[in-house]
């Protein structure tokens, strides 16, 4: 049975990290105020500095709560090894998170565009080695000849670039959307388009 007091730590840190997302996603690392994080996630201020001591360690936090829950999300590239099965799971699980937590795809964009100066000597632990893991899948479906031959880093970039664009640009879909968000069945349309591209790009049928 779960300590209470452990339930109320870890339901106190997941709204303090999901307020940061919008708060950092809005204004950026220097324009972000722990204060309005605190305001964001109806916590008294005290709280928020119990949790996280300083911005820099709460900012590095909700970076490495977002590639804990991509690694989630690509864990189908160890669990199947069909690649239509593996690669229409993992759009879908990239589009859900654009549409659910936006935010973090936003802050990570911001992050990334300036060079991660708050990530950089980060970024191998905590990123490249799940990248390469899934290049290596990618590379033996290849070398199987079970997909056309395609640069895995490539292929990756594509996936990013097309399911992420929903969270980063989601005020562009929005206007050019008479605007309105996607509707759910909208919104099943772009993953069902995305998914079908990138399978018949590579010699799959979805």
């Amino acid at each position: 049975m779960t300590n209470p007091k452990i339930k109320i730590r870890q339901k106190n840190i997941e709204k303090i990290l999901l307020a940061a997302e919008q708060v950092f996603a809005e204004n950026g690392f220097a324009g972000a105020a722990m204060a309005d994080i605190a305001l964001q996630a109806e916590l008294p201020r005290a709280n928020l500095n119990y949790y996280f001591s300083t911005k820099e360690d709460l900012y590095r936090e909700v970076l490495i709560n977002l590639l804990g829950t991509w690694e989630l999300e690509g864990a189908c590239f160890e669990q199947f090894d069909d690649p239509r099965v593996v690669l229409t799971s993992y759009i879908m699980e990239k589009m859900n998170h654009s549409r659910q937590r936006p935010y973090s795809s936003k802050v990570w964009t911001n992050e990334i565009m300036h060079g991660a100066p708050m990530f950089r000597d980060m970024l191998d632990e905590h990123l490249a080695t799940g990248v390469k893991l899934k290049e290596a899948k990618i590379r033996q479906w290849v070398e199987e000849k079970r997909i056309r031959p395609v640069s895995p880093s490539a292929l990756l970039y594509m996936i990013w670039a097309a399911t992420q664009h929903y969270a980063d640009f989601d005020h562009q879909v929005a206007a050019l959307n008479g605007h309105q968000p996607l509707s759910d069945a909208q919104f099943a349309e772009a993953v069902k388009t995305i998914t079908v591209v990138i399978l018949r790009g590579i010699g799959l049928e979805p």
